[in-house]
């Protein structure tokens, strides 16, 4: 995993305006070229509609780098033939797009095979609680790409909901999105040349990826990545979560000795800059240290040398910065045995950080 640093966002944002002048929405926003006809598309409520009238339209942008990522909202009008290409990524070495099927359900991902998804309902034609389709399509830098679909990564079973090729022979470096055939409103268009995230990589919230994605996700990477004794050997990987829900139903559905790591809270004591422009963040980072065995004696000490290893690892390795990442306070709270039959034991880790925040792209 791959999260996006500080320094990582989405370096154009179309909100359903014209794509070619988008400075009324943040700064750090490039606007994207056209090709094809100027009257093809146009402001339709909150949406870019673009139709095929004279030929339809295709927006890009000229990327320098080699690793890209879209998300998109779209709904069909009126659907495109089969083959219309709607969204290209291409990096000079590999290139890999998305077209439409013809109907009003499937898109084809194509690279140098291609696969279909499930069926998306592009039209908005279901008649319970239809919703305009969201799609993520990423390109990295050796050719492999993966097209989300409503930024869900897992379904309901464990199983991927998302759809993986690797890109074709390239031409030229390019992030191209549009129709030139049918009529499709475009709701929101997100880019970003500066890698291929996942959803639990980037958001297309600035306020997600700075606390759930880099405060949460991240501190539960480096504890799976940890090559410390007890987080090494005792603790699989599968068992170090974030703690969406730490319900005992749901904590007993993992073996101990286990982790939950969860953001509980976040605050902002004072604007450092008039306007907010930048802004000093606390994170409140709660951490259970879950075991379990028949001599409670034995639980606990293996739940304090695990803590222990949570708490070097975190220390060692986060809130390093002193002027825009800092670990200010940490309280570490023991579970001591209070009943006979009690053999599970919870060490619970509270850590809170100081960042400051740049506003300026969101």
């Amino acid at each position: 995993m791959s999260i996006a640093t500080t320094t990582q966002y989405w370096t154009s944002r179309m909100n359903g305006g014209d794509p070619a002048t988008m400075t009324d929405y943040g700064q750090d926003n490039q606007a994207f070229t056209r090709s094809g006809s100027a009257v093809d598309g146009s402001i339709v409520g909150e949406s870019w509609k673009i139709v095929d009238n004279n030929g339809g339209q295709e927006w890009s942008l000229t990327p320098t780098t080699s690793a890209y990522t879209v998300v998109l909202s779209m709904k069909y009008d009126t659907a495109p033939v089969n083959g219309t290409i709607l969204l290209t990524l291409d990096n000079g070495t590999h290139k890999v797009h998305v077209e439409s099927t013809g109907d009003n359900e499937k898109l084809r991902l194509v690279g140098t095979t291609s696969v279909l998804t499930r069926d998306l309902d592009l039209k908005e034609s279901d008649s319970f609680e239809p919703l305009p389709i969201m799609l993520r399509l990423t390109l990295a830098s050796d050719g492999s790409a993966k097209l989300y679909m409503r930024e869900i990564i897992e379904d309901d079973n464990g199983a991927d909901n998302f759809l993986s090729v690797t890109g074709a022979t390239g031409s030229s470096k390019s992030i191209k999105w549009g129709n030139l055939n049918g009529s499709v409103l475009w709701n929101n268009v997100y880019v970003t040349d500066m890698g291929a995230f996942s959803p639990d990589e980037m958001s297309t919230s600035p306020f997600v990826t700075d606390s759930l994605l880099r405060m949460g996700m991240s501190m539960v990477q480096r504890l799976k990545d940890s090559k410390r004794f007890y987080l090494k050997n005792y603790v699989s990987d599968s068992s170090i979560v974030y703690g969406y829900d730490i319900s005992s139903q749901m904590v007993s559905r993992i073996p101990p000795p286990s982790i939950h790591l969860i953001l509980r809270q976040m605050d902002s004591p004072a604007f450092t800059t008039l306007g907010g422009t930048r802004i000093e963040q606390n994170f409140t980072v709660v951490i259970f240290i879950t075991t379990r065995g028949t001599d409670y004696k034995n639980a606990y000490r293996t739940g304090m040398e695990i803590a222990g290893d949570t708490f070097d690892e975190l220390y060692t390795t986060t809130g390093l910065l002193g002027t825009t990442d800092s670990l200010t306070n940490y309280l570490i709270q023991f579970d001591t045995k209070m009943d006979d039959d009690e053999v599970v034991c919870v060490h619970r880790m509270e850590m809170t950080y100081m960042r400051r925040l740049n506003m300026l792209h969101r």
